[in-house]
């Protein structure tokens, strides 16, 4: 009988507890994954798990000679830069003001995190009516304001249906933002601040010396999440746009769906799969090394 109580067989009790979190992982994270490689390198129609093909190259070949490939790329880059960046100065912005000690602060905090809980189809179908040329009240707002003269088909036109589902998404996506600053900007010592008006540090001075480089740790794994998030939504774009028109909105989410299971071309969705990961995987480390050089 082995004694996990001695300092010997300590270590082999902590790996026996992490074995079926680690078997777990590895059956819904690994075999999908690999799954996914194995088809990627098949000339396959409809995937099929109990028959292999022939490992090929086909599928990859396609990809750097597709031009809806290299659309999806530059579309996709183009929206996280765009989602991002504007959800990060919302985000922060929202969460310096609900920080503050003022009257109404729980309620106003809870109105900042409610766009987060609404369902992403939820969300897509408000904002689509939102878009509407017939019925849309951003339309009806424009008209009062006299800023257009007749209604805006926003979802029709390819640069306006990019800046529509961009905002769809930045609308969704800055309560997460929000938050998780709320709480880096929470885990500050007060005693800094307070430090740095003794020192004459200016509002201003303050933010940029005492603020930033408390919550940057924050920031970089919120942009990181960010990131992610907007490389695989699907469901915003694909109820608003389906990724039109004329592939304004084709992400790499959307043309992995449509070569999977439009065209089911399985082969060439998997290939798409397999190297948004490798993009993923990437970008996070790029941003995560960028942002601990910045704490250090």
């Amino acid at each position: 009988m082995i004694d996990f109580s001695s300092p010997r067989h300590r270590a082999k009790f902590g790996y026996m507890l992490l074995a079926p979190a680690t078997i777990l992982m590895a059956v819904i994270v690994v075999y999908p994954i690999l799954l996914s490689v194995n088809i990627s390198m098949q000339d396959v129609r409809i995937a099929d798990i109990a028959k292999s093909e022939p490992w090929t190259w086909k599928n990859y070949r396609w990809l750097v000679k597709s031009g809806e490939f290299w659309n999806a790329i530059s579309v996709t880059f183009w929206l996280v830069l765009f989602v991002a960046s504007v959800s990060l100065a919302i985000g922060l912005s929202t969460a310096l003001l609900v920080n503050q000690r003022f009257k109404g602060r729980t309620l106003a905090r809870l109105l900042v995190a409610l766009p987060w809980a609404v369902p992403e189809v939820v969300a897509a179908v408000i904002w689509a009516w939102i878009y509407d040329g017939s019925f849309g009240i951003l339309n009806w707002f424009l008209l009062q304001l006299h800023v257009v003269k007749s209604p805006v088909e926003f979802l029709a036109d390819p640069t306006s249906a990019f800046f529509a589902v961009g905002g769809a998404m930045i609308w969704k996506g800055y309560p997460f933002m929000s938050i998780m600053l709320l709480a880096g900007l929470q885990s500050i010592p007060e005693e800094q601040y307070q430090a740095a008006k003794v020192d004459g540090a200016s509002t201003w001075a303050r933010f940029v010396y005492v603020t930033l480089p408390g919550i940057a740790p924050v920031v970089g794994v919120t942009v990181v999440m960010t990131t992610l998030w907007v490389f695989r939504d699907f469901s915003i774009i694909y109820v608003l746009t389906k990724g039109g028109p004329l592939g304004s909105t084709s992400t790499l989410s959307i043309l992995t769906w449509e070569q999977s299971f439009a065209f089911f071309r399985m082969g060439h969705g998997a290939a798409v799969g397999v190297v948004t990961m490798v993009l993923c995987l990437l970008i996070s480390r790029a941003l995560v090394g960028r942002f601990a050089q910045n704490v250090h």
